[in-house]
């Protein structure tokens, strides 16, 4: 099957593509990164688009289905963090707590950037784990 999406694939990119050689490799790369995404990476960007709009509920409701799916560990991070932000705004500060230690557990290293990191609802609650 994987045989044949990439034939397909190929033959699409080689048939609209009309400049140079380098042209036709990113065009042929952005197509087998569309065809293979993953459901999870699809949520993922997804939800942080809902996110950045204010959508928190549908952005709450992605990053979980991102989780579902699978998603790379660096991506497991971004989706536990903002899972975070979203439940400690929500005043769901248990909650918040747990997501930022699944964060932790995915990368140990991971920090807060410094507008997120002093924010008044999230910014001691991530503080105090990360010691």
């Amino acid at each position: 099957m994987k045989n044949h999406v990439l034939a397909l694939a190929f033959a699409v990119a080689v048939s609209g593509c009309s400049g140079a050689p380098q042209d036709l490799e990113a065009q042929l790369k952005a197509l087998v990164i569309a065809v293979f995404a993953s459901k999870g990476q699809v949520a993922l960007g997804e939800a942080l688009k809902r996110y950045e709009e204010g959508d928190y509920a549908a952005a709450e409701e992605l990053l979980q289905n991102a989780l579902e799916h699978g998603v790379e560990p660096a991506d497991q991070v971004v989706a536990h963090k903002h899972l975070a932000f979203i439940q400690c705004a929500a005043g769901r500060m248990q909650q918040c707590r747990a997501q930022f230690q699944l964060a932790l557990r995915a990368n140990p290293a991971i920090d807060l950037d410094p507008a997120e990191a002093g924010h008044p609802a999230w910014g001691p609650v991530f503080r105090s784990l990360a010691r």
